[in-house]
């Protein structure tokens, strides 16, 4: 174990041998840390806070702090992240509050670049990307393989689908369909599919074809939402599109604040 005589280690946190703790860190009592975890410096983890293994830390930023929520009252939440995460300078992560379920939620393999907000109760998934300025309003979930360009707020309770990619400067106000491409740009609007990051995962031709088509219906403006929703069952009744087309259908319909299409 690496920790260094200006970091404060309060007693009850758990902190592996083979962890590190740079300068000036201060982890409280009920934090845990996962196994090969590195806080470079200047780093402040609060509250009922777990990493998983293999975090990599920046300076100035602070992990499992208050909400920025009125009615919270100092209740005993909490905050868990993943494996593997690279979580840069000057970023706050807030634990959460009783009414949102007492717990923010992080994923693994996921960056996170300067100056980023994650607000109580929000749920992000895994291999998530978050430019520098991103903004996670409270109870946001985002989930697997999103991008959330530089600058870009999401509103409170809003849900950012599998695979979508919002540009930055980009204000969201919906709910990101998934495998969907939307950008200030484009007066905030959804204007196509993100058939580059897709092909990079490994999507097939063919899904890409069939998950075009199903964005099309949603976006090019002749069909309203349930009009869209219709065409894309009947599709998916006929053979055409897989358990991408439906989640995608799936996500549209269940949205509670609507889409943006």
């Amino acid at each position: 174990m690496s920790i260094h005589p200006s970091a404060i280690v309060a007693e009850g946190a758990v902190v592996p041998e083979s962890c590190t703790v740079g300068p000036f860190c201060v982890l409280g009592p009920e934090v845990t840390l996962g196994e090969g975890c590195e806080l470079i410096s200047h780093v402040v983890i609060e509250g009922r806070t777990t990493l998983g293994a293999r975090n990599r830390v920046s300076p100035f930023t602070t992990i499992g702090i208050a909400p920025q929520d009125l009615k919270y009252h100092d209740e005993p939440t909490g905050c868990t992240i993943g494996d593997d995460n690279t979580i840069r300078e000057f970023i706050t992560i807030s634990r959460g509050t009783v009414g949102g379920g007492g717990m923010t939620r992080i994923g693994s393999n996921c960056l996170f670049m300067a100056y980023c907000h994650i607000a109580h109760d929000c749920v992000v998934g895994d291999n998530v990307i978050m430019a520098n300025q991103g903004t996670l309003a409270g109870h946001v979930t985002v989930e697997d393989w999103a991008i959330i360009g530089a600058m870009s707020p999401v509103h409170q309770f809003c849900r950012v689908g599998k695979h979508a990619y919002i540009g930055g400067g980009t204000i969201t106000t919906q709910d990101v369909m998934p495998f969907s491409l939307v950008s200030a740009k484009r007066d905030n609007k959804a204007y196509g599919l993100n058939k580059v990051g897709l092909a990079r995962r490994g999507f097939t031709p063919e899904q890409i074809r069939e998950l075009s088509m199903a964005m099309r219906l949603l976006t090019n403006g002749k069909k309203n939402t349930t009009q869209a929703l219709e065409a894309i069952n009947d599709m998916l009744a006929s053979g055409g599109g897989d358990e991408h087309v439906k989640y995608l259908a799936e996500f549209v319909a269940k949205s509670e604040r609507g889409v943006i299409k």
